[in-house]
């Protein structure tokens, strides 16, 4: 009979694929500034593709051992441990966040430790809020679908490809992630968001997990 992975296997999963997500979310929006010569349309098309990759092959790894949350939001609404684990996944899910984006700055030979002065807000913060609270709903509502009655799509698929399209319908380009938060606050590049544009952000973001649960709840079938 199989073992289940151990607490500190499922840790270590979500600290590198936290660490993993983050890094091709900062290195690709990096080396998309320095290729594209301006053209932010470019840029955004060369993050989008590498996240939306990156997201489906790090869920297909890692699902098995941690259930590949690689967000805090994923844990508390989908996690069903004890209080403490839940803790300790979102701790990990932190800690690679940080990793991921100092990774990428070194590989960058830029200089690891920054705080991004990209502020996301400003005089429409309304509509960034609305289309984070919108991106996360979303998120929430595709992962609890993703195994329900007569979905037959794997998760790994349509998390990729809900964040590959909520990257271009969103004003915000779908973070739905405060981990994601916390390492482009730390990355003063294409992808980076001021920390004093943060906090909008993960209470949009909280507001947006609690919807998507809610309707997809909604949708559940009764038994007969």
């Amino acid at each position: 009979m199989q073992q289940s992975p151990t607490l500190k296997q499922r840790l270590l999963a979500e600290i590198l694929g936290t660490m993993t997500l983050l890094c091709t979310v900062i290195g690709s929006g990096i080396m998309a500034q320095q290729l594209s010569q301006g053209n932010t349309a470019i840029a955004l098309l060369a993050n989008t593709l590498a996240t939306a990759f990156i997201l489906f092959v790090l869920i297909e790894t890692l699902n098995p051992i941690s259930g590949a949350h690689f967000n805090p939001l994923v844990t508390l609404c989908f996690h069903t441990g004890k209080v403490s684990e839940k803790i300790a996944y979102i701790s990990a899910q932190a800690s690679g966040a940080v990793l991921g984006t100092w990774l990428a700055h070194a590989m960058f030979d830029l200089n690891i430790i920054q705080f991004s002065t990209h502020s996301r807000g400003g005089t429409d913060a309304w509509g960034q809020w609305l289309a984070e609270g919108v991106a996360t709903t979303g998120l929430i509502f595709v992962i609890a679908r993703s195994g329900a009655e007569n979905v037959t799509a794997k998760v790994s698929t349509l998390v990729a490809c809900y964040i590959g399209a909520a990257y271009w319908f969103t004003a915000s380009t779908s973070f739905a992630n405060p981990a994601a938060v916390l390492g482009r606050m730390m990355s003063d590049s294409f992808a980076g968001i001021a920390p004093r544009s943060a906090l909008g952000f993960v209470a949009a973001q909280c507001v947006g997990a609690g919807f998507g649960l809610w309707l997809a709840r909604a949708f559940r079938l009764k038994p007969l």
